[in-house]
């Protein structure tokens, strides 16, 4: 079985599935391309950066905004506590409906 396909199996099934890179030199070069095309792997196109498509920006960020806002922190171990703690209390389904939301933007 080639790597990757163990995870998630039903995704290689039958090859329906579409590649999404972030337009990285690495990613955009021609033979990436040629290699992607022969393999007839479809690839979404990516814009350039937009905070408008980065999950964390428009959906995480804030809501841990929303939570720290008002206070103050000693040092960085001070402010790492108090994030994983904030993160912690974001239910799951809000990082699910976060993808929901992105295919909207």
């Amino acid at each position: 079985m080639k790597k990757g396909t163990r995870k998630r199996p039903e995704l290689f099934a039958n090859n329906s599935w579409i590649l999404q890179h972030d337009n990285a030199p690495a990613h955009t070069a021609l033979s990436v391309k040629e290699i992607l095309a022969t393999k007839q792997i479809t690839v979404l196109e990516h814009p350039a950066y937009s905070p408008d498509l980065a999950l964390n920006d428009f959906s995480l960020f804030p809501k841990i905004k929303e939570i720290l806002k008002g206070r103050y922190f000693y040092d960085i171990d001070d402010i790492r506590r108090n994030t994983t703690a904030a993160l912690k209390t974001i239910p799951r389904n809000k990082f699910q409906n976060c993808f929901k939301g992105w295919t909207r933007h």
